[in-house]
């Protein structure tokens, strides 16, 4: 396979560089590995934690700093008694055999750790069920042994790997494994799914949302805040029990009959996956769990994320490195996972987290401000996942640009399928703020759209959740505002609304039909879903108003906002159904004129003509194409999607001598065909 300093000439001059990062992190496979694959080399979650050894429960844990360890819960009275006091086995490593009648399913348990000068309360940290007492607010751990769980329903990517070619695309250049699956993403928060001003439940999100994402055409489903957190405000963030599914949303078996239903809908299940730090609470977490401050984190000031206030991990430390395999393999075989969206990947690959830095040129990447150890863990991780799962799905969350995070390990990059193409969302909250609709520059479209990587594939959306987090707002709010508050009916004729329901649809067209292999909607955003998102706080009065999901506003047949959903439908039925990204970087511009402010360009058997001109419709505008006859496939004007009807449905167009003649309204997006 060809190295990715030779297929991109800018990287030549960190040959070495690259050459050297590829052979530590084979050294550093070996180290951890021996001669073994790395997914049989993670299996901490098989010897520590709480485990049914058949007519006998066997408890380990590693806390080397430990001076006495004991097992204390509802079983005990929370006592520190000689019949639950652990025993050390070497190596930092404690252990307690109990028989079977000692511990039931269901109760309450946690360890009480004592260390040289103190002691306290403890979480294990291998913990696969963690629960919330209602009024004290307390966590704890919980025996979990429930009837195993008869799973229903295999993974599409599976069926894909089977020779199914829905939702897929074959690999090119520089891309992971013999195909590809092309995700079109449906990012979700469990407990903000409901309308109702509460936390929804993961059985809720089964029976009404499930089925509305898969008939909008989406096959992936990536879920935010899966991993046990104190905060329910932190999104998710801020994790404390790394092995533990978050009981706010139900049980274990509640999730996997999720899973296992998206499953059977032909949805694969992506994990929002928080390796890039750790909440700081002791009392939950891994902080100071034996008492030593750096057990599973870096020594001193580099142990502090310095703001996000949560603890580094130390990734250079082999304990630290088989718990987080540990971790990804866990949720892939317990719970069927099909990928990772691996978060805060900037903050692991740098010693300053890339805080407050212009990444320019391609020097930061291999500098000395780099966290080798972190990129060795990442690479790692990608090759676990894909060994279980070759067809699995990672995504990388960098803003910094590293060059080869998504390229293939072989080639010299670190093994991500995917990267997220961050600086999108971000360039039209820009263009929204700075610039009037006049100004639109629809070259300085095109390049932000494509500008990336061509030996790496990316995911394009235009607003995750992040944009629509408290003191910001989502795409559409920003445009329309409170005038989405009087003016959403169909009858209204307000300018504001008008103006941001077309840009809506042409800002999501024109991401989607650029992306680099795949696309991103947060739930809700496909509807144009208004105002922001803020979690219960003290400077909201801990409200639930603004941590949900307003899906009557579709179901109201007067109000706009089912046109909008429409117009989402089939824009990703298109895209699905075409396998649009099977060749992500097969972008033709066509034409783009900044004057007249009309994009064209062709992908595939289709052409996207983009006029963002905010006034002017153009009569017979000619631009060149290949020859052929052209069907008007979809238009944002069509009645259906809230426009003004002005382009008749399903007309065609002759393109005669390599020029094409067509009317293209103010502000309006079409895609043509060529016919067969």
């Amino acid at each position: 396979m060809e190295k990715i300093y030779n297929t991109d000439p800018w990287l030549l001059p960190y040959q070495v560089a690259i050459d050297n990062r590829h052979a530590g992190i084979l050294e550093r496979r070996r180290h951890l590995c021996g001669n073994r694959r790395v997914c049989d080399s993670a299996n901490n979650h098989l010897y520590y934690g709480l485990h049914d050894e058949g007519g006998e429960w066997l408890f380990r844990e590693w806390a080397p700093n430990a001076s006495r360890i004991w097992l204390i819960g509802e079983f005990n009275n929370w006592q520190r008694s000689e019949a639950y006091l652990l025993k050390p086995v070497g190596g930092g490593n404690w252990e307690i055999r109990l028989p079977a009648m000692f511990l039931h399913h269901g109760e309450l348990y946690k360890l009480f750790i004592e260390w040289p000068g103190g002691g306290g309360e403890r979480i294990p940290a291998y913990a696969t069920r963690v629960v919330q007492d209602p009024f004290t607010k307390i966590f704890s751990a919980q025996v979990w042994h429930p009837e195993p769980y008869e799973w229903q329903n295999d993974s599409p990517l599976r069926h894909f790997g089977n020779g199914d070619s829905a939702g897929s695309s074959t690999c090119e250049s520089g891309c992971n494994g013999v195909n590809q699956w092309m995700p079109l993403i449906y990012e979700c928060h469990i407990g903000m799914s409901s309308e109702k001003e509460e936390v929804s439940t993961f059985n809720e999100f089964r029976t009404n949302i499930l089925p509305r994402i898969a008939s909008l055409g989406y096959n992936t489903l990536q879920i935010m805040a899966l991993q046990e957190h104190p905060y329910y405000g932190s999104f998710g963030y801020q994790v404390s029990s790394f092995f533990a599914l978050s009981s706010r949303f139900g049980t274990p078996e509640e999730f996997k009959a999720l899973v296992d239903a998206a499953h059977g809908m032909g949805v694969a299940v992506v994990m929002d996956l928080v390796h890039s730090h750790s909440v700081s609470n002791e009392a939950e977490g891994l902080s100071r769990f034996d008492g030593n401050e750096s057990l599973y984190f870096y020594k001193g000031v580099q142990g502090y994320h310095p703001a996000w206030n949560s603890r580094c991990f130390d990734y250079g430390k082999d304990e630290v490195n088989y718990f987080l395999l540990s971790n990804c393999k866990w949720w892939m075989e317990e719970y069927h996972i099909d990928g990772f969206r691996f978060d805060g990947v900037t903050s692991m690959l740098y010693w300053d987290h890339g805080l407050g830095r212009d990444f320019i040129g391609y020097e930061p990447y291999f500098s000395n401000g780099v966290d080798e150890n972190a990129v060795c863990y990442l690479a790692l991780a990608n090759m676990l996942v894909h060994e279980i799962n070759p067809l699995a799905i990672t995504i990388a969350e960098d803003m910094s640009g590293m060059a080869g995070l998504a390229a293939p390990f072989e080639a010299g990059g670190l093994g991500f399928d995917y990267r997220m193409a961050m600086g999108i969302a971000d360039y039209w909250i820009k263009m929204l703020k700075e610039k009037r609709d006049e100004q639109w520059d629809v070259g300085d479209i095109w390049y932000n759209v494509t500008n990336r990587r061509r030996d790496e594939r990316t995911i394009s959306y235009t607003e995750c959740h992040d944009q629509a987090l408290v003191g910001d707002k989502t795409l559409a709010f920003r445009m329309m505002d409170s005038n989405m508050y009087i003016s959403m009916t169909k009858d209204s004729k307000d300018l504001v609304v008008e103006r941001g329901v077309a840009l809506h649809k042409m800002l999501r067209l024109v991401t989607a039909a650029t992306a680099g292999g795949g696309y991103l909607n947060f739930m809700g955003n496909e509807f144009g879903h208004p105002e922001w998102i803020d979690f219960p706080r003290e400077g909201n009065g801990w409200s639930y108003k603004y941590a949900r999901r307003q899906w009557s506003l579709v179901a109201n047949g007067l109000l706009r906002y089912g046109e909008l959903e429409a117009f989402d439908r089939n824009m990703i039925t298109l895209i699905r159904e075409s396998e649009l990204y099977s060749s992500p970087m097969d972008l033709q511009q066509l034409h783009a004129d900044i004057n007249l402010q009309v994009l064209v360009f062709r992908r595939k058997n289709f052409i996207f003509i983009f006029n963002f001109s905010p006034a002017k419709s153009y009569t017979d505008f000619r631009f060149c194409a290949p020859d052929g006859k052209w069907r008007l496939e979809f238009c944002s004007d069509n009645l259906e999607y809230g426009g003004f009807g002005r382009i008749c449905e399903g007309e065609t167009h002759i393109c005669e001598n390599g020029t094409l003649s067509l009317y293209i309204p103010s502000r309006c997006c079409l895609v043509l065909s060529l016919a067969e």
